[in-house]
């Protein structure tokens, strides 16, 4: 897996929890609502779950848990959980 990649969904993941969805492309938008586990922002933006699979691609399908982890593990961090 490609650590460049998985480093920009993570980043673009954070933007978009932060208040920057606006600014991201329609990919990393669909790609955040994924790992963030968003559906009412996949539906605002009139995709269904499998419409959102389909365009991320296969390439940024596989790195999606592995960022939703690492992002949950911030939160954990954050809250002086781990």
């Amino acid at each position: 897996m490609n650590d460049q990649e998985l480093q920009h969904i993570i980043t673009k993941s954070r933007d978009a929890k932060h208040g920057g969805f606006g600014v991201l492309s329609t990919g990393e938008k669909l790609a955040a609502a994924l790992v963030l586990n968003r559906p009412d922002w996949l539906a605002e933006m009139n995709y269904t779950l499998a419409e959102a699979i389909e365009r991320v691609g296969l390439e940024w399908l596989a790195l999606i848990p592995k960022a939703a982890r690492e992002l949950e593990y911030e939160d954990e961090r954050a809250a002086g959980k781990a």
